[in-house]
Formats: C-alpha cells, structure tokens, sequence
C-alpha cells in the first residue's frame, strides 16, 4: 500500500503543472483562476497595444462573443517585442475597453519571453515542443511548422488553444485571424 500511494503521488509530481493549476492577477485586479474553465476550450493571446496586428482585439472580441459558451479568450499584455505595450495595466484597460469593447478576461501585464517569462508562458511554450513531436516530417511544410512550434512566442498575438481537457491542442501564428476557419474548425 505505501508503496502505491508513493508510486501516485511521484506519478502527479513528476508530470508538472496543468493549466488549471495556474491563477494570474488581471487588469482590473481581479485574480483570474484557470481552473474556472475546466470544460471549456481556452485561447491564450500576448497582446500589444501599439503593434501592427493590435486590431485583432476586434475579432478576438468577436470570436468570445460568439463562442463564449464553450470557449474562454484571456489575453496577455507584454511588452516584449518592440516596445509596443508600454502603457500601465490602468492605460491597458482603458485602452482595451474604449477602442475595442474587450470584455473577454485580460491578466496584469507580463513577460512572455526570455529569462523573465511568465511561468504560463514557459508552461504552453514547453506544451507547444511536446505537440510538435506529433508533425510529421514528412514534407518542407511540415519541417517550418514543426521548428514554429519549438519557440512559437516570436511576436504579439500568438494564439494558444487548450482543449476542455486542458490540452495544449493548437497554436496559431500571430497573422491568423482569430474568426479564420484555421481557428473555428476547433469550436464548431
């Protein structure tokens, strides 16, 4: 018996933490608790408020508008990439609220890169290398995703989709468009 119960519990220790263990605080201070959403498929955004792909709040809006019953959108401000998030966590809210009607839950600005990075983010990057493992390489295609996937946090507006389960299951290049098919195949 005692060896069981050890052998259970080094089995849920070595496995490392699940999305459901992380609780972040957020914009308007409110802490956001992962494990809220179990049930849920969530999507996992670094967002900016001054870069090039800052009107995909529109869409992201959108996309948590029309899916909201099954999909949980939370974004995360950073500042790692050109400096185009430089405003507070206040001057992020409002900015978020004012031009885009952002209602989806937005966490406290964070590191989404380097020796900084938020331990959610270390958590999905190190999910996103275990679900490259599964590409084939069979093609060149394949090859250029598969490399993506092993640092995919390259600039604002990565998407990270976790299934109800609390699986990484995709991760999106900061061009798609969050109402594209390439990311509501998952929800339909």
């Amino acid at each position: 018996m005692k060896i069981f119960l050890l052998a259970l519990i080094l089995s849920v220790t070595l496995e490392g933490p699940a999305i459901y263990d992380f609780k972040v605080p957020g914009l308007d201070g409110t802490p956001i608790d992962f494990s809220a959403y179990k049930g849920k498929k969530i999507m996992i955004v670094n967002t900016a408020s001054k870069c090039g792909n800052t009107p995909q709040y529109a869409e992201l809006e959108k996309l948590y508008g029309k899916y909201k019953n099954k999909l949980v959108i939370v974004g995360f401000p950073a500042n790692n990439f050109g400096e185009q998030e430089p405003g507070s966590n206040t001057e992020i809210k409002e900015f978020c609220k004012k031009n885009y009607g952002v209602t989806f839950p937005m966490a406290e600005k964070v590191s989404v890169r380097g020796d900084d990075m938020h331990p959610l983010y270390k958590w999905l990057v190190d999910q996103s290398k275990e679900l490259a493992k599964s590409v084939p390489s069979d093609n060149s295609k394949d090859i250029v995703w598969k490399r993506y996937l092993q640092d995919p946090v390259n600039w604002n507006f990565t998407k990270f989709l976790v299934d109800e389960k609390g699986n990484l299951v995709a991760v999106f290049h900061n061009k798609v468009s969050p109402m594209s098919e390439e990311i509501t195949k998952y929800l339909n």
